[in-house]
């Protein structure tokens, strides 16, 4: 009997949602051969809502390996408004549900990050045959060691990095170049070490300028007259981590702030006379052509996803734990992030390295 197999990719987007697409496509058409429908929906979960989708072809999924972003389009569609009926008089969890029978499928495939997952965990309690893959640049999902996106991300910000440097000791100035990552901080951590930062700030370790600001001081001490700062953009302070999430951001749009890295840049000169510079490579991070770690990443997830598939296990989240490629209930991970835990390894590597934490 064929199967019909959905496949959505929902929230930011990141290099190796082809790959992985293209992953459960021939995984899939190997094992199965005419047995197997893929029906493509557009747009994430946006599409699921509106009845946007199509069958896709075998074709559609060659030379896709090396593409980023995503062939199906992507939308963020917040979890907590799912089952909030908003001004369309929509209820979207009903449409849903009533778009996944019209196309007949025999099981629904959900990339994407935390907000992804969570919501596939809702369609599964709804009684849909969901599988979750997990794809986020932060590295941030909980039950697998790494996302796919992640080590490319980490590849893209390490260059910046890498080319401030040069700008950096041409101008003895200090560079804080602001790395994406709002409540996860393992991009920064990983691009900072990887691209020789003197100084790394994530949101999981509150920092204290006086402490950044002797960093600096330090390094010029030692004739070092310029450092380099990779900031995550959810960074924050010690006086920040008094306030609520809420208080924090009212603060911050009262003074014109969106993230610390130019409230930084300010403190910086004032308290240490060095000039200093703000670089936000922003979305490039997101973007371009996955690295080859990433292509065997998602390369095995897709394949793992395929293999659930033809089982019939549902309700489940595909991981990699341990170097080894599973799964995880849905229930179990879906809500929860995976953050820098305080004895993370590569804390220590940094501490031990002489970089400075704030």
């Amino acid at each position: 009997m064929k199967k019909r197999v959905g496949i959505l990719t929902s929230g930011g987007d990141c290099p190796g949602l082809n790959a992985t697409i293209r992953g459960v496509a021939k995984a899939l058409y190997q094992r199965m051969g005419g047995d197997v429908e893929i029906v493509g929906i557009s747009n994430g979960y946006d599409g699921l809502i509106k009845g946007e989708w199509r069958v896709m072809q075998q074709d559609e999924f060659s030379g896709i390996l090396t593409r980023g972003g995503t062939i199906l389009g992507t939308k963020r569609t917040p979890f907590k408004l799912m089952k909030v009926v908003g001004e369309d008089k929509v209820d979207k969890v009903a449409a849903m549900k009533q778009n996944y029978k019209k196309m007949e499928l025999d099981c629904l495939l959900c990339l994407g990050g935390n907000g992804t997952h969570k919501t596939a965990n809702l369609l599964s309690e709804e009684g849909l045959n969901i599988i979750g893959l997990p794809k986020t640049i932060d590295n941030d999902i909980y039950g697998t060691d790494v996302t796919f996106g992640f080590h490319t991300a980490v590849d893209i910000a390490t260059e910046v990095i890498d080319r401030i440097h040069t700008t950096a000791s041409s101008h003895r100035r200090c560079m804080v170049i602001e790395i994406m990552g709002n409540k996860a901080g393992w991009l920064t951590l990983y691009s900072g070490i990887a691209g020789g930062a003197d100084i790394i700030l994530i949101p999981e370790l509150p920092y204290d300028i006086q402490k950044v600001c002797k960093a600096i001081q330090k390094r010029s001490e030692q004739g070092k007259p310029f450092s380099i700062l990779a900031v995550a953009e959810g960074a924050y302070d010690v006086e920040e981590a008094k306030l609520k999430k809420k208080e924090r951001a009212a603060a911050r749009a009262a003074a014109g702030e969106t993230t610390a890295t130019n409230r930084i840049a300010r403190q910086i000169e004032a308290m240490t006379g060095f000039e200093t510079r703000v670089c936000v490579p922003g979305h490039m991070q997101r973007g371009g052509s996955p690295s080859a770690y990433d292509r065997v990443l998602a390369t095995q997830f897709g394949v793992y996803a395929a293999k659930l598939v033809e089982e019939g296990v549902y309700g489940v989240a595909v991981a990699m734990k341990n170097g080894v490629v599973g799964h995880n209930p849905l229930p179990e991970i879906a809500g929860k992030s995976k953050l820098v835990p305080e004895d993370c390894e590569m804390l220590s590597v940094a501490r031990r390295m002489g970089i400075s934490l704030g």
